[in-house]
């Protein structure tokens, strides 16, 4: 199931909802305010993520790899939170938890985005390959719920852990700076750099748009995230049209590079 969805445009969609429910636990959002770039390299950052999400689900034998990597780089990733307490990346309950977020927001997000809502037995399924991703990174058994059925109630205990961290609110702002681009051909760069001013808050109210509507609500309500039923109607019919447009896409469009190229080598007979 992961692969038909992980590497689709829809689920790049909901990846920041993800993200900012992760920096919303004061421990996660104090290792990313004290270690990330996300504020200096935005650009490069998101493009990294999102190539190590991608060899997750589609890497093969690199997927193993990379999940080595994570833990290498996260080992050095300690320091104290806003509340004064210490934190450091690879403690369980911290690692667990970022992993743990992609399920309940995958399961939201593509029924916002045109997808019917999974069976339950599409939902167990789901559920024991978003396992087998938390062991390709390293994650123990023991530390995450090993049933859809107990992961519910972990879910529910984290949210009460949640807040709006200061990463949260950046990452929801429409007002902060962001630079611009800076990949792609020299003219291209010059044109968007030009225009960049004009681009920024357009660009920021969508990604607010889309950060908290693709939250699962219970997430956006612990966190403090407001969320009008006007906004809920604007992207039910966003859904609607996405639900229609995606599928009639051809795969170099619908799906992103990395998967593109690993569905292609399982047609093929590869691996």
């Amino acid at each position: 199931m992961l692969w038909s969805v992980a590497g689709e445009i829809r689920s790049v969609m909901a990846l920041p909802a993800a993200l900012t429910m992760q920096v919303a636990h004061p421990a996660v959002g104090a290792g990313v305010d004290d270690h990330s770039v996300f504020r200096t390299d935005p650009w490069g950052r998101a493009e990294r993520s999102l190539a190590s999400v991608q060899r997750w689900v589609y890497g093969g034998e690199a997927a193993a790899e990379e999940g080595r990597r994570l833990r290498r780089l996260h080992g050095a990733i300690r320091g104290t939170d806003a509340h004064g307490r210490p934190y450091h990346a690879l403690t369980p309950a911290n690692y667990t938890w970022v992993h743990a977020t992609g399920f309940p927001v995958y399961r939201h997000a593509q029924r916002m985005l045109g997808r019917r809502p999974y069976t339950e037995a599409q939902e167990h399924r789901l559920y024991a390959e978003w396992l087998q991703v938390g062991r390709v990174l390293g994650i123990d058994d023991r530390d995450v719920p090993q049933t859809v059925e107990e992961f519910w109630p972990y879910y529910r205990q984290r949210l009460g852990e949640l807040e709006a961290t200061v990463v949260v609110r950046e990452l929801v702002a429409t007002d902060v700076p962001v630079p611009p681009p800076d990949r792609g051909p020299r003219p291209l760069r010059r044109a968007v750099r030009a225009v960049w001013p004009l681009l920024l808050p357009p660009l920021l109210r969508v990604r607010r748009f889309l950060t908290i509507g693709l939250m699962p609500p219970d997430a956006r309500e612990a966190i403090g995230l407001e969320w009008s039923a006007r906004q809920e109607r604007r992207l039910r019919r966003l859904g609607r049209v996405v639900s229609v447009v995606v599928p009639l896409l051809p795969e170099r469009l619908r799906y992103l590079p990395y998967a593109r190229e690993a569905r292609r080598a399982l047609r093929r007979g590869g691996r």
